[in-house]
């Protein structure tokens, strides 16, 4: 399905045509060597299900998604989708053409939010569900998808690496192109479904392609052709996965019939690696013919039923785990490119980072010493006029949550007339820059020419986007695009370290100024307060999950309500909306933000 909304996912149509001068053996291609575990697989115990027989979403186990990629800074979600992910195209019901079964209905809409005229749903287990191994059974029905829907169960890899070094699963998809269901005889978009499996591959890595993603499904069988329309009836579709191979199946009445020819290998170790679950039903974009609005043909609203998730253990293997696995950096000080200075945790670059210099063609190595240690990031500017840039890159992505109220402190040394700009990168691809304008005092860097100190906070340093739980670019330098340097010089960057400040140990007492603020009561719990008077709501999501709205108790002229259940590293971002009994009308606060600690 190939979605950055979940990782940091390139286009997907990148996947189908760069291998066209690639031999076979390079892909992730089928192999008719392969043992007979997952053919002859003995079937254990179910390990952990989802029913759908409830009266709404279980949010604890799933989280829906509310956008349409811009959000994230990946407007389409990286496939030029033409929907907007809506929760409330998500629910739970009785199925219609089937009786005494409920299930989840994403439904698919003519429904303008914004400058999309289609919503959708989209539900993920990140953080909250992981499985590795096993059998994973999904139960569905997808509605007549004609030329436009694209439905999708599948998969991705907890591992923070970026997409497609995590690797996805596409247990199934429907939607695809006339071009590729021409391969299979040209059937109708409803008479054709296939599986996937993408991974990152050197030989996969062409003009054209550079995420490097290989497919398993380039060039191969990897479809199931149904003699009836898969329309508004249920199928049952099945992984079966182990630590050297995988299959996919469909069972249509009874009779279960293979996607590929053979079992794939596994071939790579993000496939023996923990993944999280994906449901949704996409509106155009390039997997299929509907790049337009224009182009949507499928009658509307058109809904996708998922009746059940279901792993079980297979030949002795499979685990499911719960809640979030992803453990964050210590708090303290995580050093970025440093020698001398007393971390907690580092990188090291040639081992877990690599540092890049973007133009070669303006710079190249510099001589200048360093500030501390014996390692210093030099480069020489030799082209006035163009830009310049680079920076350190963790070989894994990495958690830097509890630094959110910290700095990221550097030494710089650089002449004092050169406008520059520090970012930082995640994996979902956002980024955010601060600007060090010429011969000026930023953010503590005094411009004299010689080793200075800038000193960011990270709130600062993350910007509004930037996702400090899943840091890819950790540190990155850039000209200022709108002043070039105008002569060549030297300049170098060292003692690169984050620094939580308090250590991520105490909680601060707040100062109660009103008319709002938030106290941290626990290690689990924050309370909301307002001194206003009169009745307030409070409103807030935690880690950009589903919003909460509440009506907070009134002791006195003080409001309250206290979350719970909350952790280390969530970040709760919160508003209120209460009656300011002066002016006689109700007021909305701006949203803010507070990271538990």
């Amino acid at each position: 399905m190939n979605n950055q909304n979940q990782n940091r996912h390139s286009n997907r149509n990148v996947v189908w045509k760069p291998f066209q001068n690639l031999s076979a053996a390079v892909l992730l291609a089928c192999s008719a060597q392969a043992g007979a575990g997952v053919t002859n697989p003995v079937i254990g115990q179910l390990l952990w299900s989802e029913e759908f027989n409830g009266t709404s979403l279980n949010t604890a186990v799933w989280t829906p998604s509310d956008g349409n990629g811009c959000q994230i800074n990946l407007c389409g979600y990286g496939n030029a989708e033409l929907q907007y992910y809506s929760p409330n195209n998500l629910s739970i019901v009785n199925v219609p053409f089937e009786s005494g079964t409920r299930a989840l209905a994403i439904q698919a809409r003519s429904q303008t939010v914004g400058s999309n005229v289609f919503t959708s749903g989209k539900i993920d287990t990140k953080g909250k569900v992981q499985v590795q191994y096993g059998m994973i059974e999904v139960r569905m029905a997808t509605p007549n998808i004609a030329t436009g829907l694209w439905p999708a169960a599948w998969m991705l890899g907890v591992s923070p690496q970026t997409w497609p070094r995590n690797g996805e699963i596409d247990i199934m998809e429907m939607g695809h192109k006339a071009s590729v269901r021409a391969a299979a005889g040209n059937p109708s978009a409803n008479n054709f479904v296939g599986s996937n499996v993408i991974t990152w591959q050197q030989a996969a890595c062409v003009p054209g392609n550079e995420s490097c993603a290989a497919s398993t499904a380039w060039q191969t069988k990897n479809w199931y052709v149904p003699a009836t329309s898969l329309a508004n009836r249920f199928v049952t579709y099945r992984l079966y996965w182990d630590e050297s191979q995988m299959r996919f199946t469909v069972v249509d009445n009874g009779v279960e019939r293979n996607m590929y020819d053979a079992p794939l290998p596994v071939n790579s170790t993000a496939m023996q690696a923990p993944f999280y679950l994906l449901l949704n039903l996409a509106v155009g974009g390039n997997f299929t013919d509907a790049a337009n609005p224009s182009q949507v043909t499928a009658p509307l609203p058109g809904t996708m039923y998922v009746d059940y998730v279901r792993v079980y253990q297979m030949d002795g293997k499979g685990q499911v785990k719960l809640g979030n696995q992803t453990v964050p950096e210590a708090a303290g000080k995580f050093g970025v490119f440093t020698d001398t200075t007393a971390v907690n945790g580092k990188l090291v670059a040639g081992t877990s980072s690599d540092i890049f210099l973007w133009n070669g063609a303006s710079s190249g190595a510099g001589s200048t010493p360093p500030y501390e240690g014996g390692n210093v990031i030099a480069w020489a500017y030799t082209a006035p006029g163009q830009w310049f840039g680079g920076g350190v890159q963790a070989r894994q992505a990495r958690d830097l949550t509890n630094y959110r109220n910290g700095t990221m402190r550097f030494r710089i040394k650089i002449p004092a007339n050169v406008s520059f700009n520090i970012g930082v990168g995640d994996t979902y691809t956002n980024q955010n820059w601060v600007n060090f304008p010429a011969n000026t005092t930023t953010h503590g860097l005094v411009r004299n020419g010689e080793w200075a100190q800038g000193s960011i906070p990270v709130s600062t340093l993350l910007g509004t986007k930037v996702a400090a739980q899943s840091l890819l670019d950790v540190f990155m330098i850039s000209s200022d695009a709108n002043r070039l340097p105008a002569s060549t010089f030297q300049f170098a960057i060292d003692d690169i370290v984050w620094d939580s400040g308090s250590g991520g140990t105490t909680t601060p007492t707040p100062t109660p100024t009103g008319p709002t603020w938030v106290t941290q009561t626990s290690a689990t719990a924050l309370q909301f307060s307002t001194n206003t008077g009169s009745w307030a709501d409070v409103h807030y999501t935690v880690n950009n999950g589903p919003q909460q709205n509440l009506r907070m108790r009134l002791d006195g002229t003080t409001n309250t309500y206290t979350a719970g259940g909350l952790k280390i590293g969530d970040v709760v971002r919160y508003s209120f909306t209460y009656w300011d009994t002066t002016r006689n009308f109700a007021v909305d606060t701006a949203w803010a933000s507070y990271t538990m600690k």
